[in-house]
């Protein structure tokens, strides 16, 4: 069996607003898809994706988790001792990182997800965690751990790290994940919504209004130098739009009289289940 090769994924992030006032928009976008324990183990050959190597469009690990350098074992060292430390000890086959790159030196990654996989001999290497990476552009950093998950199966998680000036460290997460190939072609889906009520006040119904609805899609292609090159052609300044898009809808949002929330202190425990 081949190992598995890096993807990129080509896309769309989409964003409805609801309440107070309704307020959409969507943009195209890419994003890596990374199998992160099989890049590792692999001896890197000259001309193939490899990680922590500056360049045009790249990746390191140390842009995630705590920030651990490949000498220290890495953003995978990272993710087994957090997985570790919850209790989970059986995510040991492939790891794969949906995340945004370094484009021309600049990241910045609003949210990052780590598919955690059983090893192979076990239960055929079915998922077996989700970690939610959040990134605000204060410069904090906070991680929701989704246990036992399926894909297409919602899962849910109470809110406590602050993202958006507009909405309040209230309320709960909605997650639902797939990954499905089609015609030959592969394609993820990652749809996080945001109810500004208690998960436990809806646990047994489908009840209540979502406040936000939030998607970001793609057709994933393993990546080779002409993948590379297009998202580069199309999107050269790709991340730096990334933060544009934040501060220019936050505006927006401000001119409808959207309520405005206070930034509070960030949850003192660095991964929430």
């Amino acid at each position: 069996m081949n190992p598995p090769v890096p993807l990129m994924g080509f896309g769309q992030v989409r964003h409805t607003r609801l309440r107070p006032q309704r307020h959409a928009f969507d943009y195209p976008t890419y994003f890596l898809m990374l199998p992160l324990r099989s890049l590792q183990q692999a001896t890197p050959q000259d001309g193939e994706w490899k990680i922590n190597r500056p360049g045009l469009l790249s990746f390191f690990e140390t842009d995630h988790g705590d920030g651990r350098a490949p000498a220290q074992g890495g953003a995978i060292a990272w993710l087994d001792e957090l997985l570790q430390r919850e209790g989970i000890h059986d995510a040991t086959g492939e790891v794969w990182l949906h995340a945004y790159p370094r484009v021309l030196g600049y990241t910045f990654k609003p949210v990052s997800f780590w598919y955690c996989h059983r090893a192979p001999d076990d239960q055929g290497g079915a998922l077996r965690a989700i970690v939610v990476e959040v990134n605000n552009t204060f410069g904090e950093r906070h991680c929701y751990l989704l246990d036992a998950p399926c894909y297409g199966v919602e899962q849910r998680a109470d809110k406590v790290f602050h993202v958006s000036p507009f909405n309040a460290v209230e309320g709960h997460y909605r997650f639902r994940f797939m990954r499905s190939a089609h015609a030959g072609l592969e394609r993820t889906v990652a749809r996080i919504d945001y109810y500004d009520t208690p998960a436990t006040a809806q646990a047994d119904n489908n009840s209540g209004t979502a406040l936000l609805q939030t998607s970001v899609s793609g057709t994933l292609e393993p990546i080779t130098p002409a993948v590379l090159r297009r998202a580069l052609w199309r999107y050269p300044a790709m991340t730096l739009g990334v933060v544009l898009h934040i501060h220019t809808q936050a505006l927006r949002l401000w001119f409808k009289k959207v309520p405005f929330f206070r930034k509070p202190a960030p949850p003192q425990a660095f991964v929430s289940r």
